[in-house]
């Protein structure tokens, strides 16, 4: 059964319980607004004063050069978005992506596990920086917690919304872009451990080969090839590394037959076409180099490294793509918020707010246009 179903039953249930009990639940802090579910709770407010007042000269100067980096990845990803256009049949620029679950339209599948552990740390650290900076430029908090609307899980820290409005303007954009600034800077540490991670590798493995890690459903290797299977060649072309694999499976169009030679067998498969590019054949799996261990000094401990390789690349991708999603300039992310502030210090409000109420029509067009085709 596809990933998506049980999301929709967790979900359903969920909705079943707080309709059943949530005069009760009301006591625990959850509201319930159809279509919102809100559960709400002090207990965090103080840890995130005492992180804000750790450093509150760190945190200003941090995010003084924050708003500069949002600003310019507002420009990069609006550009990337709109420049997208162009080859959205082929490979549509924004989809829905749910750790464990097949979307249409997306070449992205997030394992659940990681997906999970990826999506809790874009999350609590997007929320918390908005939560820190706004402790620093003295707004309260009013509460933190998570919500679900519909069928879309989520966090937020609730700040005093009258001292927000009240602020300064820079101490606005300070609080608006400490989210995203944050997830782009917990995407760097990732990377930079991925490097990390990936130089220590070979000093205990070797590769020898690719193997298969997930199979897409409804897909030519469907019901022939199965995970964790090593390829050894296809039709007689060898396969030794990621480049080989790489390099043969190029060479093949749609409706190809091909053998795929695997250390469990040989076996045929009648190619389709590849959702990202519909001239080139599509084998329907996901693959990754296959290592050997060559260095057991340290026994079966360095296996562990993969585990947190594959962990860091998810949460590197996962707050890089959401961080830099949050900043387009679409009212409610934050960066139509900042946009709008942005230009208050030159236009008058009834100038600025068409500008980005019209602009954010004709983002959230792109991003839904997209998401249909990707669906078709």
């Amino acid at each position: 059964m596809n990933g998506i179903y049980y999301y929709l039953i967790a979900f359903v249930i969920i909705w079943i319980l707080v309709g059943i009990f949530h005069e009760k639940l009301s006591n625990y802090g959850v509201e319930l607004n159809f279509p919102v579910i809100m559960w709400k709770t002090q207990r965090l407010r103080g840890l995130i004063s005492r992180i804000s007042n750790f450093s509150p000269t760190f945190w200003r100067w941090y995010m003084n050069v924050g708003i500069v980096v949002a600003f310019l990845a507002m420009i990069f990803i609006t550009w990337t978005l709109i420049s997208s256009l162009p080859t959205v049949f082929e490979t549509p620029a924004v989809s829905i992506v749910i750790p464990g679950v097949e979307m249409p339209g997306s070449s992205i599948y997030i394992p659940f596990i990681y997906g999970l552990i990826a999506l809790a740390t874009v999350l609590v650290v997007h929320e918390f920086s908005h939560g820190i900076q706004s402790v620093g430029e003295k707004i309260s908090i009013k509460s933190v917690g998570l919500l679900l609307f519909a069928i879309i899980p989520g966090a937020f820290v609730e700040p005093d919304e009258d001292e927000l409005k009240a602020a300064k303007r820079s101490s606005r954009l300070r609080v608006y872009a400490a989210g995203s600034v944050a997830n782009i800077t917990l995407a760097i540490i990732a990377i930079l451990l991925v490097s990390l991670i990936s130089a220590g590798i070979p000093n205990y493995f070797a590769e020898d080969g690719i193997a298969i890690d997930r199979i897409v459903s409804d897909s030519p290797s469907d019901g022939v090839l199965k995970e964790g299977m090593v390829l050894e060649a296809i039709d007689n072309h060898k396969i030794n590394d990621s480049d080989s694999y790489v390099n043969v499976v190029s060479l093949y169009k749609p409706g190809d037959n091909v053998t795929v030679q695997t250390d469990q067998g040989s076996y045929s498969l009648t190619l389709d076409k590849n959702p990202n590019n519909e001239s080139r054949g599509f084998f329907g799996i996901q693959a990754n180099k296959h290592f050997e261990l060559i260095n057991d000094s340290m026994g079966p401990i360095p296996w562990v490294l993969f585990e947190l390789l594959e962990l860091f690349q998810w949460v590197f991708m996962l707050n890089l793509g959401i961080g830099l999603f949050n900043l387009l300039p679409l009212k409610p992310l934050d960066g139509g918020y900042m946009l709008e502030i942005l230009l208050s210090y030159k236009l008058s409000e009834e100038h600025y707010k068409p500008i980005v109420n019209a602009l954010s029509v004709v983002m959230a067009m792109i991003i839904i246009f997209s998401i249909v085709v990707g669906f078709i």
